[in-house]
């Protein structure tokens, strides 16, 4: 990060991946997964929009808890057996799962068996499991039982902590008053920040000038 950049915001490293930055908009979610241990059922529900952190979130958890990531849209085709022996699993983008044939029934024998040697089981989402369209009962009420955390849409602080890594990553020397001028004007989401930073670099590549707010401003008025 920038030394020129004094953001008094919290982190916390995501061992050996990105650093994860604490926000009112990640926090409660964060001491959530931090709380596995003492899930009721060993079992919760991670949910928020898209492009806003679930994904890392998942891998910081996993990084704790040695757990296993499967993708919904491959779940019927995992080793079930092999998952069920495992001390955690984290499954995600469970609200596609009626769209795979076979899923529901994996997630149903899975979470038997995970919940038989009480082992954790982590699912997310971009809506709550009402909002699934589950079609096997049995499963439904299994999912419907486990508590729910929230992400919220990144706040001012997070976005403004995404920003700063996202241009340091690529070299970029910003100021605090870009930071502030871009904040306002960008789409909120995690996504919307990696495609203005990316934009940016290539017409200040392109222009051969540094990233400004003049050229800020004729990005930002394209988008």
């Amino acid at each position: 990060m920038s030394r020129q950049l004094a953001f008094n915001l919290p982190l916390r490293a995501a061992h050996g991946r990105d650093d994860f930055y604490v926000s009112a908009a990640n926090a409660q979610a964060l001491d959530s997964l931090d709380a596995w241990r003492d899930w009721p059922g060993s079992k919760m529900v991670l949910i928020g929009p898209p492009a806003s952190g679930k994904t890392h979130l998942a891998h910081v958890w996993r990084d704790q808890t040695t757990a296993q990531i499967v993708a919904a849209a491959r779940l019927a085709d995992a080793d079930i057996a092999a998952l069920g022996a495992e001390k955690a699993v984290v499954i995600e983008d469970c609200e596609f799962l009626p769209r795979y044939p076979g899923a529901e029934q994996a997630l149903f024998h899975l979470h038997n068996m995970l919940a038989t040697q009480r082992a954790a089981l982590l699912m997310t989402a971009a809506t709550a499991p009402r909002d699934w369209g589950l079609l096997l009962p049995d499963l439904a009420s299994r999912v419907l039982a486990a508590p729910v955390t929230r992400l919220d849409a990144p706040d001012d602080a997070l976005l403004a902590a995404v920003l700063v890594k996202l241009f340091a990553d690529r070299q970029i020397t910003i100021t605090p008053a870009l930071i502030a001028y871009l904040l306002p004007r960008m789409d909120r989401s995690f996504a919307a920040a990696r495609l203005l930073v990316a934009t940016l670099d290539a017409e200040a590549l392109a222009r051969g000038t540094g990233v400004t707010r003049a050229l800020a401003a004729t990005v930002l008025d394209k988008c």
